[in-house]
């Protein structure tokens, strides 16, 4: 069973991940729970970051899906400077691994890099993720993501779809 739900969790991230690549906005946000928590802490030594988003700085948080959803809104409305042009991203995730919870929720770890090409230059932003995940009748739904980002300089503006 354990591994049947992990693959099917990988499944569930590479997905994820195509939907935010393609700007597939309405699916991307459907993967989240309405309450799903969203947090990229901010470093607050060499090797410690933040851990209380309502205490302490953060790069991005969002205490529900609302935050994600108005991003959404901003950039399909071009009201967000900070992503006009859109960049174009290329998520990768590996090294997935996973265990269910006592409550029947999977507390989930990957790494991740996102590619991106904006304004003739292509970066990357890579990191390390953990989620708290549900299972949705055949899929998942995540109920908070942690984006831990490793970049020691971020050159262009941070956004949800970097991570």
């Amino acid at each position: 069973m354990k591994n049947a739900a992990l693959k099917s969790i990988e499944q569930f991230l590479y997905t994820q991940s195509e939907y935010c690549d393609r700007q597939q906005w309405d699916e991307y946000l459907a993967t989240f729970d309405e309450n799903a928590e969203f947090h990229i802490p901010q470093w607050d030594s060499e090797h410690v970051h933040t851990t209380d988003p309502k205490r302490e700085m953060s790069l991005i948080y969002y205490a529900t899906r609302a935050g994600l959803e108005d991003r959404v809104f901003r950039i399909r409305t071009g009201k967000s400077a900070a992503c006009t042009p859109m960049p174009r991203t290329l998520h990768s995730v590996n090294n997935v691994q996973g265990e269910e919870q006592a409550d029947g929720t999977w507390k989930v770890k990957a790494n991740w890099v996102t590619h991106f090409y904006r304004f003739g230059e292509s970066e990357a932003f890579f990191g390390r993720a953990e989620y708290i995940l549900r299972a949705d009748s055949d899929s998942w739904k995540v109920l908070r993501k942690q984006a831990i980002l490793l970049n020691d300089k971020i050159r262009h503006v941070l956004d949800f779809y970097h991570v």
